[in-house]
C-alpha cells in the first residue's frame, strides 16, 4: 500500500473485533510515530499504551463515556513532555508535533489493517488520575487502536481543492 492509498483507507473507527494486536504490529506503528518529524526535533511526544481492559473502560468513561474507546484492543494516550516552547509564528509545538506524530501512527495502522480513531473529548485530569500521569505532562489526545469490525471504506466528504487552495494569495 503507499501513502496516498492509505491516506485515502483512513477513517475513524468506532467498533473494533475483539482480537488482540500482535506485538509486532503495534511496535510497527509505535515506530512511526517515533519517526515523526517535530518543531527543532524536540520530540516532546510520550505514549502511554493502555491494554489492560478494566483502564480501558476507566478512559473510554473519561472519554465523555464513549464506550467504543475502551472496547479496542489498546488505547494510545498521546502525552507531551514539554516546556511549552512555541515556534516564532507563536504556535505551541507540542499540540501540533504530537497530532503529526499521531497522523503517522494512523497511517501505519492502516497498512497493517487496524483502524484508529482520534478522542479530544476527554477529561485530562481524570485521564491523568487513571494513569498516573505527572501533572506537569500534557495529555493530548486519546487514541483507540484495533481491528475494525467492518473493514470496508467509506467515502469520505471533503471540500474540494478550489475552495481550499489558493495560489500565490488569497
Amino acid at each position: 500500500m503507499d501513502v496516498l492509498d492509505a491516506i485515502k483507507s483512513r477513517k475513524s473507527v468506532r467498533r473494533y473485533l475483539d482480537k488482540s494486536i500482535e506485538k509486532e504490529k503495534l511496535i510497527a506503528v509505535l515506530e512511526a510515530g517515533r519517526l515523526a518529524p517535530s518543531a527543532s526535533n524536540r520530540q516532546e511526544w510520550r505514549f502511554v499504551i493502555v491494554r489492560d481492559r478494566e483502564t480501558r473502560r476507566k478512559l473510554a468513561e473519561a472519554a465523555d463515556e464513549q464506550a467504543f474507546v475502551g472496547e479496542a484492543p489498546v488505547v494510545i494516550v498521546a502525552c507531551a513532555e514539554t516546556d511549552s516552547h512555541t515556534m516564532k509564528c507563536e504556535q505551541p509545538c507540542y499540540p501540533i508535533d504530537v497530532a503529526i506524530a499521531l497522523d503517522h501512527i494512523t497511517l501505519a495502522a492502516v497498512e497493517l489493517e487496524l483502524g484508529t480513531c482520534w478522542i479530544g473529548a476527554f477529561d485530562e485530569e481524570r485521564v491523568k488520575e487513571i494513569l498516573g500521569i505527572p501533572e506537569e505532562i500534557r495529555v493530548v489526545e486519546l487514541m483507540p487502536l484495533g481491528y475494525p469490525s467492518d473493514p470496508s471504506i467509506v467515502k469520505k466528504e471533503r471540500l474540494s481543492l478550489d475552495t481550499i487552495v489558493k495560489y500565490e494569495h488569497w
